[in-house]
């Protein structure tokens, strides 16, 4: 089994929105039918300024023959990653800001973290390959060639950073923005964590 990467188009993103939207679920373990409630949220972020999605496919041996665009276009997915430029103007961006004044962040510091970022939305592995790179993988050829100044994330809080992502985004040198933020709706609590780029 050969795993490869591949850079997603609007199009392709629309066309197998069910394939990303699957790993998504499954590595996030959320109940079956969330996929349809967030399909259309994942289409409209394909329409932001700067989208640009990565996703981690397998084909299986191929007995070191070239594998064509066709092949990779459909082959399964494992892995799914994409995000865009953030702007005040997105709901993720007002949560943030709203954090970051109600622990006393200055005017000035906020608005240097807000103006030029690309925002890290979605980064998922299926669970049955996770533990092989595809993570930093993805991650890196994500934020390749970003014209931003730094990348922002949220992940959920994990007692001790004990799990995959946490080790993922550490190992990749990002730091703590925000701790412990409650996003509306969501009784989760979440970090902000953010790193300059280039990665």
């Amino acid at each position: 089994m050969a795993t490869f990467l591949i850079d997603l188009s609007p199009s392709d993103m629309q066309r197998r929105l069910g394939d990303a939207l699957a790993v998504y679920v499954d590595a996030m373990r959320y109940p079956r039918g969330t996929e349809a409630q967030r399909a259309s949220m994942w289409l409209e972020h394909t329409r932001r300024p700067g989208w640009k999605a990565v996703a981690a496919v397998t084909i299986g041996d191929t007995d070191d023959a070239p594998v064509d665009d066709a092949e990779l276009a459909s082959a399964p997915m494992v892995g799914i990653a994409y995000g865009y430029c953030g702007a005040p103007d997105q709901w993720w961006q007002q949560q943030v800001v709203a954090g970051l004044q109600r622990v006393g962040t200055d005017r000035t510091s906020i608005a240097a973290l807000m103006t030029s970022y690309f925002e890290l939305t979605e980064l998922h592995i299926h669970p049955r390959a996770q533990g092989q790179g595809l993570g930093e993988a993805l991650a890196r050829r994500l934020l390749s060639d970003r014209e931003e100044s730094h990348v922002l994330l949220s992940t959920p809080e994990i007692n001790g950073e004990a799990n995959r992502a946490w080790r993922l985004y550490r190992r990749l040198g990002f730091t703590d923005v925000i701790r412990g933020y409650h996003f509306a709706g969501d009784p989760r609590a979440f970090a902000i964590l953010g790193r300059s780029l280039p990665l």
